[in-house]
C-alpha cells in the first residue's frame, strides 16, 4: 500500500473503501461476518440513532465491549458524528471503569450485556446513578428486557437509525478520535488523546512496512481496545483493504484454528500469544499453513523466543516498538532487514517519525550509547486528557514525547530497546505498576511489608513477583494472598507467584532494590512450568 495520507479522517477512509469495494470482506467473528459496505451502513444508521438521542461532536462514547464487530461499527458512527471514542477494557474492576468514565466525562456508553462473567446491565445501573454525565447506554446482547429511557439495545438503534437522515459533522485530521487510556509509569491511569491524523498514520505506516494489502486477512488481535489493536488492528487493516479476524479471548487453540479457518495471511500478536500459539504448533506438528508474516509488539521481545517464533511459524517475524502516547507504533523492523537485527533490535524508525536516543538534558548521544528514547512525528499524541501539567512533562522544548524507555541507536540506525527506568512490570503486554499490588497486600492483616518485581517468563514476558514479609507470628500462604488480591485487582495484576522473606532488601537510597529483590528469587527459587502456575495459565493480551 502508499504511504498513508495526513489529511484523511476515520470516517474518509471508511466511506472510501466502501464506495470502492462495498462487498469486501472487512470483519470476520465466529458468528458474522460484515463487508466494507455492511460496515458503513450499520455505522451511518447507529450514528443516525445516537445523534436523536443527542451524542454531537465533542461528546465522549466509552465502548466497553470485547473484539467483537459491533467495536469497530460503534468506533465509525461516532467518528461520522465528531464524537471522541473511550474504548475500555471489559475485564476492568468496577473501580477501575467507574474512575474511567468519570474522568474520561463519557456521557454515553455502548457495553456487553454480558461478557467474561460480569453481569454489565447490572453493573451500569448503578454506574448511570453515579456518574451524572453519563446519560445514555448501549447494550448489545440476547437479552429482551425492558429498559428505561437512559438504555438502548444495538439492535433497536440499529433499526431505527435506517434510513433517517443524519447531517454527519465534518472533522478534521487533527480533530480528537480517541481518548485510549494507559497506565503509564507512575500514578493514576492517564487517557491519551489521539487525533485521526495520530491514528491512521501509525496504523498505516505499520500496515504498509508489513506489506498489507487488498486480500490479506489478519489474526491474532483479541482485544480493540488497545491502541495496537485500535490502531494497527484495527484501522491499518482499514487502510489496507485487508479482512480482520475477531478474536474475543486468548486461547491459543482458538488462535490457531482462526487463522486457519479465514487463511490468515499476517499474524499479529503480543510476545506472549505466540509463546502460547508455539505450544499449539508444537502440539498438532504444523504451524497455520497461510501465514507470510508476523508481528509482535505490546512487550519486550527476547530474543530466543524471536527465534523460535520465526522457526515455529517457518516465516519471517517483525517486531514493533509500539506506545500508546505515539499512537502505537513508532519503530519496526523490515522483512528486508537481517535476521539478527529482527531479533535483537526493534527496527528503525517509521517514516516520517524521528526518534533519538539523549541524555537526561536531552542532548543528542551518539550511536552505541545509552540513554533515554524520545519520538516526535505524526503519531505523537495531542495531549493526556485533562492534564496539562502531565502533558507538559513528557514534550520536551524541540517537541519530543519523553518515552522513557531506555535505549540504544546503533550505527546502522537500529534501535535497542533497553529497558525503563521506572518499576512497572509489563507482564503479558499489560503494564503492572508495583505500588497498586504493594498496596493491596499491605492491607491484609499478617502482611507487614510487600515489595513487587518483575522476574522473567517464557510465556508472559515478565511474571508479576511479590515478596513478603510476614508479621511476627502471622499466618497466611500464597494462595490466600491471591486470593486477596483478587477481590479488588484487575486479573493482569495477580501475582503469579509469592515469595516469602525474612527482610527486603534496600538500596543505598533506602528504596527497595527491585533488582535484587528479583535475583534473590530466581536464585531460590527457579520459574516454575506454565502448568503449575495458578495465574499465567490463560495470560490475557492487550490486543
Amino acid at each position: 500500500m502508499e504511504a498513508p495520507s495526513l489529511d484523511l479522517t476515520v470516517s474518509s477512509v471508511l466511506a472510501r473503501r466502501a464506495a470502492s469495494d462495498p462487498e469486501a470482506p472487512f470483519l470476520l467473528s465466529p458468528d458474522s461476518r460484515l463487508t466494507y459496505g455492511q460496515t458503513e451502513r450499520q455505522a451511518e444508521a447507529l450514528a443516525a440513532s445516537l445523534a436523536h438521542l443527542g451524542i454531537a461532536a465533542g461528546d465522549r462514547v466509552a465502548l466497553v465491549l470485547p473484539a467483537w464487530p459491533e467495536f469497530a461499527v460503534a468506533a465509525f458512527a461516532a467518528a461520522r458524528l465528531g464524537a471522541t471514542i473511550v474504548p475500555l477494557d471489559p475485564r476492568l474492576t468496577l473501580a477501575e471503569l467507574r474512575y474511567m468514565l468519570r474522568h474520561s466525562g463519557a456521557t454515553c456508553a455502548i457495553s456487553a450485556e454480558d461478557a467474561y462473567g460480569i453481569d454489565f446491565l447490572q453493573r451500569f445501573e448503578d454506574l448511570l446513578v453515579e456518574l451524572p454525565r453519563l446519560c445514555h447506554l448501549v447494550t448489545v446482547g440476547q437479552e429482551d428486557l425492558w429498559y428505561d429511557d437512559r438504555i438502548f439495545q444495538w439492535e433497536d438503534l440499529l433499526s431505527a437509525g435506517r434510513g433517517r437522515d443524519l447531517a454527519a459533522f465534518q472533522s478534521g485530521p487533527d480533530d480528537p478520535f480517541a481518548v485510549v487510556y494507559t497506565s503509564g509509569t507512575t500514578g493514576k491511569p492517564k487517557g491519551v488523546e489521539l487525533s485521526h491524523r495520530n491514528v491512521l498514520y501509525a496504523s498505516g505506516e505499520t500496515a504498509r512496512v508489513a506489506g498489507l494489502v487488498a486480500g490479506d486477512v489478519v489474526a491474532g488481535v483479541t482485544a480493540l481496545f488497545s491502541v495496537f489493536g485500535l490502531g494497527p488492528g484495527l484501522m491499518g487493516t482499514l487502510l489496507g483493504g485487508a479482512s480482520l479476524v475477531l478474536q474475543d479471548d486468548f486461547e491459543p487453540a482458538t488462535t490457531f484454528d482462526l487463522a486457519e479457518r479465514h487463511q490468515a495471511t499476517v499474524h499479529y500478536g503480543v510476545p506472549t500469544l505466540f509463546a502460547t500459539v508455539l505450544q499449539e504448533i508444537e502440539r498438532r506438528g504444523r504451524p497455520p499453513g497461510s501465514v507470510r508474516v508476523c508481528l509482535a509488539s505490546g512487550a519486550p521481545m527476547r530474543s530466543n523466543l524471536a527465534r523460535r517464533i520465526e522457526e515455529g511459524f517457518g516465516v519471517p517475524l517483525l517486531v514493533a516498538y509500539s506506545l500508546t502516547e505515539a499512537a502505537s507504533t513508532l519503530a519496526m523492523s523490515r522483512p528486508s532487514d537481517p535476521r539478527e537485527k529482527r531479533s535483537f533490535t526493534v527496527g528503525r524508525a517509521i517514516a516520517g517519525t524521528t526518534v533519538r536516543v539523549t541524555g537526561d538534558d536531552g542532548s543528542l548521544l551518539p550511536p552505541e550509547s545509552l540513554g533515554e528514547i524520545r519520538v516526535r512525528g505524526p503519531g505523537v499524541m495531542l495531549r493526556y486528557s485533562r492534564q496539562p501539567g502531565a502533558t507538559a512533562a513528557v514534550i520536551d522544548p524541540d517537541g519530543y514525547l519523553r518515552t522513557g524507555d531506555l535505549g540504544m541507536m546503533d550505527k546502522e540506525g537500529y534501535l535497542h530497546l533497553v529497558g525503563r527506568p521506572e518499576d512497572v512490570v509489563i507482564r503479558g503486554g499489560s503494564n503492572v505498576h508495583p505500588w497498586e499490588v504493594e498496596d493491596r497486600l499491605m492491607a491484609h492483616p499478617a502482611v507487614e511489608r510487600a515489595a513487587v518485581t518483575g522476574i522473567p517468563d517464557d510465556i508472559l514476558g515478565e511474571a508479576v513477583c511479590a515478596c513478603v514479609v510476614r508479621v511476627e507470628g502471622g499466618i497466611v500462604d500464597e494462595g490466600e494472598l491471591r486470593e486477596w488480591c483478587a477481590l479488588t485487582l484487575t486479573e493482569y495484576k495477580l501475582p503469579d507467584l509469592v515469595s516469602f522473606m525474612d527482610d527486603l532488601p534496600l538500596a543505598d537510597t533506602g528504596r527497595v532494590n527491585r533488582a535484587e529483590l528479583a535475583r534473590l528469587v530466581l536464585s531460590n527459587r527457579p520459574n516454575r512450568p506454565a502448568e503449575e502456575r495458578k495465574h499465567g495459565q490463560n495470560p490475557r493480551p492487550t490486543w
